[in-house]
């Protein structure tokens, strides 16, 4: 059995498969984006490795769903304490995969946990009525069994752990998987839960391209929990199709910031400034378009280009970095291909991307100015360090500009007049819309996007409905 203290974890990168670690004939390289070099290898799973998981799950499963919820609770909690106890090596492990700044890696582990103590002290619902007939009519819910979770490469901890606390509390078991460019973290936070774990409860698989696929079409999954691109989690779609599955998808947004004419520009241009770029941009809700009233524009655009120039992004481990680099090679070139295309279309920019010597996937925070509503930085999402700064002129005709798009994840809108704001903000077809703020994410808050931004919900007691099914008893 593994126990915390004997795991290295920069080293030796395992699956966990019905509470055992297991490699496998092939591997894949695992590359520091600061660096350009491997960071570690992690297990190719292989068909009967994921047959064998999916067993163990559905085995652990048997028991767990009959387990009280007391014992579920619990369990949620030792989770959290374990996590918390070995922060330090993986904000470490995170920053060397993902690329994010040290005290970045260490915030989104820490956060990570407060959604176990809070599913700790939830309970399922249960519903009680009479018939007119006189007959008496529970309503439970009931665990759904196995569950596929998937999480991305930008905040690979968080969105685990936002899927594994609510389907383990209401008594399912889990097959996670974590994106191949960032899977090494996850590898080893659960090899640290093998002796708190049922075995099979948890199981962590690391593969290629074949593995998403795999899992998918898999008649033992139940359910799938997916984050990530729209275009991946059609896919994802498509494949659960023939069995049914459940699905809850947390897709991509082009989400919209709008900027009223009585905001204290200096303060919200910074706070804008971190909206947009907070983890170099590679944020499902980032600010990644704002747009600001032209009373103020030419004002705001002085003052986030001021701080654009002055933020440089380095190697997450250098004491004082603030943004890291762009995660991977693919996403680079992507970003940097619509910097390029803004540019060929003679598009201003209120900053630079900079030239950057030496290895690692630098962008700094780019800034386009004023660019069409057609531009391909307004219409696509980069998920980067690049954002456009739009004028407009009037409420009506920004709120049609910002609800012009195929996604509605979140959006955020900033004024004095709190109460204006909210009169905006209800005219936004987004799931998620902050005032004078962004990025509150909380365990407490259901989470949803609208249009081709996703299905279901995610946080909030909402998600529990998520992970269980209806079961009506009439007597």
């Amino acid at each position: 059995m593994t126990r915390q203290n004997d795991i290295d974890f920069l080293g030796d990168f395992r699956m966990v498969i019905d509470g055992r670690t297991e490699g496998s004939e092939k591997t894949i390289e695992v590359i520091n984006p600061a660096t350009e070099q491997p960071v570690g290898h992690a297990p190719d799973c292989s068909a009967d490795q994921l047959d064998a998981a999916i067993a163990s799950a559905r085995q652990a499963f048997m028991s767990w769903k009959a387990t009280p919820i007391a014992e579920r609770q619990a369990l949620l909690r030792a989770i959290a304490d374990r996590i918390e106890s070995i922060v330090e090596p993986l904000a470490l492990l995170l920053t060397r995969e993902q690329g994010k700044p040290l005290a970045d890696a260490r915030g989104e582990i820490l956060r990570a946990t407060q959604w176990f103590r809070f599913y700790a002290e939830q309970d399922l619902p249960v519903g009680r009525h009479t018939e007119p007939g006189g007959q008496e009519v529970t309503v439970r819910r009931v665990p759904l069994g196995v569950v596929r979770a998937i999480a991305p490469w930008n905040y690979p901890i968080s969105m685990a752990l936002w899927k594994l606390a609510p389907a383990l509390l209401a008594g399912n078991a889990v097959v996670l998987k974590p994106s191949p460019f960032t899977p090494l973290t996850t590898l080893k936070l659960c090899e640290a839960l093998i002796d708190i774990l049922p075995p099979g409860l948890v199981n962590a698989l690391s593969g290629g391209d074949n593995l998403g696929p795999w899992i998918s079409e898999h008649p033992g999954i139940d359910k799938i929990a997916f984050t990530g691109s729209t275009a991946t989690g059609r896919a994802v779609m498509r494949s659960s199709a023939a069995n049914l599955k459940r699905l809850t998808l947390e897709l991509g947004g082009n989400d919209p910031a709008i900027v009223l004419p009585d905001v204290d520009v200096e303060e919200t241009a910074g706070k804008l400034f971190w909206a947009a770029f907070r983890n170099n941009g590679q944020l499902c809700v980032a600010a990644k378009r704002i747009y600001v009233h032209d009373s103020i524009y030419d004002d705001f655009a002085a003052a986030i280009g001021k701080i654009a120039r002055s933020t440089a992004p380095a190697p997450g481990e250098q004491e004082g970095a603030v943004l890291g680099p762009v995660q991977n090679r693919i996403q680079y070139d992507k970003v940097r291909g619509l910097i390029a295309a803004s540019r060929a279309a003679g598009l201003g920019f209120l900053s630079e991307p900079g030239s950057f010597d030496g290895p690692g996937f630098f962008i700094a925070p780019t800034i386009i100015d004023n660019p069409p509503e057609d531009a391909r930085i307004v219409q696509e999402e980069p998920f980067g360090p690049v954002v456009p700064l739009l004028r407009y002129h009037d409420i009506d005709e920004v709120i049609r500009r910002a609800n012009e798009s195929e996604y509605g994840l979140a959006a955020s809108v900033w004024a004095k007049d709190a109460d204006l704001a909210e009169e905006v903000a209800v005219r936004i077809e987004s799931g998620t819309v902050w005032i004078n703020t962004a990025h509150i994410l909380s365990p407490s808050i259901p989470f949803s996007g609208r249009k081709q931004s996703g299905i279901g919900v995610e946080n909030g007691k909402e998600v529990l409905l998520e992970y269980t099914g209806i079961q009506a008893i009439i007597r």
